[in-house]
């Protein structure tokens, strides 16, 4: 049910949606419209004049289908727009379905969060919060695409990237987390203690701008693009805890608390 509860114009978030088509907008709108935290800008489905709103308007958070544009990779473009345009907006981008291709490619534009419409439509709304919050929205099945992509030849170079940032063995510990290891594997593999680890990834997070395990894959996987010209993640994920690995985590949306632990 929708919230239906008073809530102050300036405690609710601005939340730009835009569909593939003026109807699927408009349907957009209303139904997260329902929810009192939101207050709703609908958007052209058009790129150029797309951009030109949220550049006027400014919303927290934009909801952007992956068929906007002339293209079939007009979305992912326009999402590389609003990150470099709007940096302050954090985007959504919506899909059909949930392969493996689109997915890492949404991340790799600088998608915060990505929806299924496969999803029960409930959902949206706690993805939107939780985007909002600054956390990275994804299902544990579609951050392993992410992972797996992230071990591709020409993605790899993303590690050597970070390593132009980071000393040898705080790269050593993004390479444990990329792999999905906790904190005590990889204490374990490095022959590390547990609370030199978190040190370690606590440096890491504050040399890469980012507060989570999550983004240091992200940042790795965005910048080991060549064809990526997102900035650095904003953004948080949400899950249990931050030392559960990807690939045990639940095949629903979950986030990832900020924590190095």
């Amino acid at each position: 049910m929708a919230n239906m509860m008073t809530v102050p114009n300036q405690l609710r978030l601005r939340v730009l949606a835009a569909d593939s088509t003026p109807m699927g907008t408009q349907l957009l709108v209303e139904a997260l419209g329902r929810d009192a935290q939101f207050q709703m800008i609908e958007s052209s489905s058009k790129g150029p004049a797309l951009l030109a709103q949220i550049k006027k308007e400014k919303p927290d958070v934009a909801v952007i289908s992956a068929k906007l544009g002339e293209s079939s990779a007009g979305g992912f473009d326009l999402v590389r727009e609003i990150r470099s345009q709007s940096p302050g907006t954090r985007v959504i981008v919506l899909l059909d379905s949930s392969e493996p291709g689109t997915v890492t490619e949404a991340f790799r534009a600088g998608a915060q969060g990505i929806f299924c419409r496969t999803e029960p439509f409930r959902l949206l709304a706690k993805c939107i919060q939780c985007v909002a919050n600054g956390q990275v929205w994804a299902s544990s099945m579609e951050l392993h695409f992410v992972l797996e992509a992230l071990a591709q030849p020409p993605l790899a170079g993303g590690l050597k990237i970070i390593g132009g940032l980071l000393s040898a063995r705080e790269t050593d510990v993004v390479r444990c987390v990329a792999e999905g290891l906790t904190n005590r594997e990889i204490a374990q593999r490095l022959k590390l203690t547990e609370h030199t680890v978190k040190n370690y990834l606590f440096r890491i997070f504050d040399k890469l701008g980012v507060s989570s395990r999550v983004e240091v894959v992200l940042y790795a996987f965005r910048n080991g693009s060549a064809s990526s010209t997102s900035p650095a993640p904003s953004s948080r994920r949400v899950t249990q805890s931050v030392t559960t690995a990807p690939r045990v985590l639940p095949k629903v949306p979950v986030t990832i608390r900020n924590s190095a632990t």
